[in-house]
């Protein structure tokens, strides 16, 4: 429960070059900036204690409702104004997550700019249900403000909390309960989606993170969610809603060194090829083919495309990149190499 407090001493530390000691309210170390130790600090003593033996002037730390007991090296007079300073400003620095405003607290949370401590305090102080929940990012071209007034109103409870996160973004966070009625989190979000369009005429495009079981993992499902949003905008993908688990495989290849991307690509390209990656209507009618599990017919009709200018053109794909995408396993090297090249 004292991880801001180490992060208020390590600020201390890069700020003033002043080591402060940290100990337990029983005179146990626990931590040093510098990595240094002191002695087992004196149990019972107030205000500020030097002890010439030592060689070291201890001071007190409220956190948490803990008082937390601190030294810094030498005594003196010089020593125990610092201590008294050092008490009030490591006791505010660590203090901030308390007083933050619930949205900005959240936005934190999301971000992973908290402790897990502060997660523990937030769920704590908002009455944070024990139930699994996910997070959605949100993005559109209203107003944050605007989006959020909004989203309140599909609040399923207290603990449904939306907040903007950064200019127009937005996060949602839901939780499933008894009277979750919905699929999945999909679900949700395709009707969020629907309904705000219809509703009150505001377009978003939504990503959704994956259902964590506890609210202290909700930044890992955030960060899906914005993920799922951001590649959803780099490869064009159609429709409002993006999961995270649609784009495992583009995060897969994306977290590897790009000179070894180019490596792969090489290999499963040569230069016609590359050339015919760069025809935006050859690539999009491949795209959805794909996305039609490789129903010619379906693909023609979403196209409004003749059926044998579909077949010629995936007859040209094949010709040309050896791959016939009516072939599975060939459809999937097609997916690799456009994702490859899109990241390249």
């Amino acid at each position: 429960m004292y991880s801001e407090l180490k992060k208020s001493i390590q600020t201390v530390y890069q700020k003033t070059g002043i080591d402060v000691f940290l100990y337990s309210p029983e005179g146990k170390f626990l931590f040093s900036a510098a990595g240094e130790k002191l002695p087992p600090a004196p149990r019972a003593f107030s205000g500020a204690l030097q002890d010439e033996a030592l060689g070291a002037t201890y001071f007190k730390v409220l956190h948490g409702g803990v008082e937390y007991v601190c030294a810094i090296k030498g005594t003196g007079t010089v020593e125990r104004n610092y201590a008294l300073f050092l008490s009030d400003a490591i006791e505010n620095a660590a203090g901030k997550a308390l007083n933050l405003p619930r949205s900005e607290f959240l936005r934190r949370i999301l971000l992973g700019e908290c402790s897990a401590d502060d997660v523990q305090t937030y769920a704590i102080k908002y009455s944070v249900p024990e139930s699994p929940c996910f997070a959605l990012a949100i993005s559109s071209d209203v107003k944050a403000g605007e989006l959020i007034s909004f989203l309140t109103q599909y609040a399923g409870g207290d603990a449904d909390t939306a907040v903007a996160v950064a200019g127009s973004d937005c996060a949602f966070i839901k939780f499933i309960n008894d009277d979750f009625e919905y699929q999945s989190s999909a679900d949700f979000a395709n009707f969020l989606a629907r309904s705000l369009l219809e509703e009150v005429g505001v377009k978003v495009r939504i990503g959704v993170g994956c259902t964590v079981r506890h609210f202290d993992e909700i930044a890992s499902s955030y960060r899906q969610a914005n993920a799922a949003l951001r590649m959803s905008g780099i490869f064009n993908s159609k429709g409002e809603v993006h999961t995270y688990r649609e784009y495992v495989l583009i995060k897969m290849l994306e977290d590897l060194p790009e000179a070894k991307l180019g490596e792969y690509l090489s290999i499963l390209l040569d230069g016609e090829a590359k050339e015919l990656l760069k025809d935006d209507d050859m690539v999009n009618t491949a795209e959805v083919f794909l996305e039609n599990n490789l129903n010619v017919s379906e693909t023609s009709r979403n196209l409004y495309m003749h059926r044998n200018t579909l077949m010629y053109r995936l007859d040209k794909i094949e010709r040309v990149m050896g791959l016939n995408l009516r072939n599975f396993s060939d459809a999937v090297t097609f997916r690799v190499i456009t994702i490859l090249y899109k990241l390249t």
